[in-house]
């Protein structure tokens, strides 16, 4: 929420402290996630914000954008050769984006059955790294450069089509069941949740993005409370290879396709999966593993995510933090769907598997199977 004075008025406008004193002053705001409920009251909130800074003074922060791997992914769409040919419809089969929490609602139930997994994490953290993975590559690396790519993908994603939600999405909730060696209860029975509550702690996507790179290509999303274990990574799959030459019992036909997967947390890093010959005299094929690893590859402490985002504000530098534009775009997106989800069922999963079955009917309907992080 945005502190007010008994007038109404936002505080900082009213005591003067959005003004800049002298050329050489600034003055900034920082606002935290979720930045309203729905798209209604984000534009409310950006009224309100707007009245009183200027766009360029306002940072709104989402501490995912902040991470090493986020930006790192960034950094290598763009600066390498290798990769930009193949980020395409006619190479990539499909991307998997997974935040996946071992954690419950950890004591937060009032706040948790306002908010729900959608507007928790995924219309926020989720959003942008899919903005990330999808955009086209700006001509500079300025903010409001790479902040307009973002923004175009989020308006090329495919409206979820009234009626059709149980096709394209999941909405799920945990019982009681077991993580990390105990017990937990159900989400119905955690401390301020109703007994009846339909509030979701899980979320499965399938999204498409209408544009000339993406066209045809699913982006599958997923998202959960009491998961097996916590984990955030995108997952890259390749085409596979258009002819199998090496079958016949080599191994080829078994092979998995190339998956190329950014790490996001914990043990950030990117690896490659591809096939390679097993020594021997035969002609044997098997899946192996490429890594690259931060901490042993730079032998440094990344700084955290909101030490990096909080020294980029104070530096002027709104990269990394979302726009009024790209807030109020994400948010249309998710009202909608929310909109669709009032009268659905709740699929339930226990605490402790990847989700409910719905979700994996999600994706084996089109031939494909969430990867195991």
């Amino acid at each position: 929420s945005v502190p007010r004075s008994a007038g109404g008025g936002l505080l900082g406008g009213e005591a003067g402290l959005a003004r800049r004193v002298s050329p050489q002053s600034w003055t900034r705001i920082i606002i935290e996630k979720p930045f309203g409920r729905d798209l209604e009251s984000a534009r409310e909130l950006n009224s309100i914000v707007q009245a009183v800074f200027d766009e360029e003074q306002v940072y709104r922060i989402d501490h995912y954008l902040g991470k090493e791997t986020v930006q790192n992914l960034l950094a290598f769409r763009f600066s390498n050769g290798l990769w930009e040919p193949v980020w395409n419809r006619q190479y990539i089969d499909h991307v998997q984006i997974t935040a996946a929490e071992s954690v419950g609602i950890e004591n937060r139930g009032t706040y948790y059955e306002e908010a729900g997994a959608m507007r928790d994490m995924v219309q926020s953290h989720m959003f942008q790294l899919l903005a990330v993975v999808a955009m086209e590559p700006p001509f500079s690396f300025e903010a409001d450069a790479v902040r307009d790519e973002k923004v175009k993908v989020l308006r090329a994603i495919r409206p979820i089509a009234t009626g059709t939600a149980r096709e394209f999405t999941v909405k799920g909730q945990y019982v009681a069941g077991w993580v990390g060696g105990r017990q937990v209860p159900s989400y119905r029975e955690e401390p301020k949740v109703s007994p009846t509550s339909r509030t979701e702690t899980y979320v499965a996507l399938k999204l498409f993005i209408d544009n000339w790179r993406w066209a045809g290509t699913p982006f599958y999303l997923r998202h959960g409370k009491h998961l097996p274990k916590r984990v955030t990574e995108v997952a890259i799959e390749f085409k596979r290879a258009p002819h199998l030459l090496f079958s016949n019992g080599t191994g080829g036909e078994q092979l998995e396709p190339n998956v190329l997967v950014a790490r996001i947390q914990p043990d950030e890093g990117i690896s490659l999966r591809f096939g390679a010959k097993v020594p021997g005299p035969a002609m044997q094929i098997r899946s192996v593993n490429m890594e690259f690893l931060y901490g042993s590859s730079f032998l440094r402490d990344s700084p955290e995510a909101y030490e990096r985002l909080l020294l980029d504000c104070m530096l002027g530098d709104p990269t990394l933090f979302t726009r009024n534009d790209e807030a109020e775009q994400a948010w249309g997106f998710a009202t909608q769907l929310l909109q669709e989800w009032e009268e659905d069922p709740v699929a339930e999963y226990e605490a402790g598997a990847w989700g409910p079955s719905e979700a994996d009917a999600l994706i084996e309907r089109d031939g494909r199977r969430w990867r195991k992080p």
